[in-house]
């Protein structure tokens, strides 16, 4: 098998899982782009067996610490212990599920989610995508879905030189459907919703925040298909406002709300750079307001542009929060550290003038697990503040 020699002191000797180009001393064997290679250290010894792409800046991603190939019955075996993992960790209901996430589950580059009869497919390294039929035998024989779908329109595709696509893998293309969490309806468009067709990661975090706003004028900002939103107003808020710059998420909110039953919400399809500032402007105040925004960021070059958008969502949402009145935020991009987030969140504090407690911290759920060893399968980071009065 062909392979590499790594450095010394290169990350995968701390428990990383990947290996950058400049932390390759040789190359040997003339593996090609998508191949299986062994990975040993600068005294020989073996480190196991990884994925290849000299196009990337990830160049190899260890999957095993022995000899192994990518077959079928490895994609088997790796995605039936990741069902038995969440079967016996969690609580979670398995169809409406991360099956897979990617390095946490053994499998780097490949996401899994199930959505009731249908699963879907995210193929992010050259290796995974080229063996995506293999993948999609492998989910047949462990989950039995009526089609499978390929999502691989993400941005991050590009860095493996892979294009952005979207495909029926097997089966027939799915309707628009349903489906029930915590006795909210949700629209599922596999081929075009957000993500592989749902927030799967904040589904918990939307009963949590809920149970801030009973009696309370709610401000959910970029709102996509209203979780956040339609579980306040179920759950007693006074009024909820409701944004999204997307008017097809706005739509499928819309249903999402009539199929539930949730009343008193203002559906509004806008900027939300520009409604905080219209509230400020006029002086409109609110009791809870909810900052969940997509990923500002996608690699380090532009962390400081993020930022900046961050800080400015945050300052204006200070200023029209009344005293006692709760903030609650988030970031998705791993690009964006703990330190970093609240950093941001302190100068836009003092900048508003505006002191602030934290009352709550809050993650991803359960079926997205972290290894602590690979900081990047951490990357949703969330808190509630109260807006202490002036001193």
């Amino acid at each position: 098998m062909p392979g590499l020699i790594i450095k010394p002191r290169a990350r995968i000797f701390h428990g990383h899982e990947w290996v950058y180009s400049s932390e390759i001393k040789k190359t040997f064997g003339n593996p090609n782009p998508g191949d299986v290679v062994s990975l040993k250290d600068f005294r020989d010894r073996p480190l196991g067996s990884a994925i290849y792409n000299p196009k990337s800046q990830i160049v190899a991603r260890r999957f095993s610490r022995r000899k192994q190939d990518l077959d079928t019955d490895f994609f088997t075996r790796r995605i039936n212990r990741a069902i038995s993992w969440r079967t016996d960790r969690t609580n979670i209901d398995l169809s409406l599920c991360r099956i897979v996430w990617s390095e946490s589950d053994g499998l780097p580059g490949v996401i899994i989610d199930r959505y009731g009869d249908y699963a879907v497919i995210q193929t992010l390294t050259l290796a995974m995508d080229l063996r995506i039929d293999i993948i999609a035998s492998a989910v047949m024989e462990t989950l039995s879905p009526k089609a499978i779908i390929a999502r691989n329109d993400s941005p991050s595709r590009i860095a493996e030189g892979l294009d952005q696509e979207t495909k029926i893998l097997r089966g027939t293309e799915p309707d628009t459907f349903h489906l029930t969490h915590n006795k909210i309806y949700f629209t599922i468009d596999l081929l075009s919703g957000q993500k592989t067709g749902l927030y799967l990661d904040q589904l918990d975090n939307y009963k949590k925040i809920a149970e801030l706003a009973h009696e309370k004028n709610v401000l959910d900002c970029f709102t996509n298909q209203g979780g956040f939103a339609l579980n306040c107003s179920l759950n007693g808020a006074t009024s909820v406002t409701a944004i999204d710059i997307s008017e097809r998420a706005i739509q499928a909110a819309e249903i999402n709300a009539d199929k539930s039953g949730a009343k008193n919400i203002n559906w509004l399809q806008g900027n939300v750079f520009d409604e905080l500032k219209k509230y400020d402007s006029e002086g409109r105040n609110f009791d809870l307001i909810i900052l969940d925004p997509p990923s500002f960021t996608r690699n380090k070059k532009s962390l400081s542009d993020a930022m900046r958008g961050y800080k400015e969502i945050h300052l204006r949402s200070l200023k029209i929060l009344q005293p006692g009145g709760i903030l609650t935020t988030f970031t998705c991009s791993h690009h964006v550290s703990d330190r970093a987030f609240l950093d941001m969140i302190k100068s836009a504090s003092v900048d508003s003038k505006r002191n602030l407690r934290l009352i709550a911290e809050y993650n991803q759920r359960a079926d997205h697990p972290v290894n602590p060893l690979i900081p990047e399968t951490s990357y949703l980071k969330g808190y509630s503040f109260e807006v202490l009065p002036s001193w």
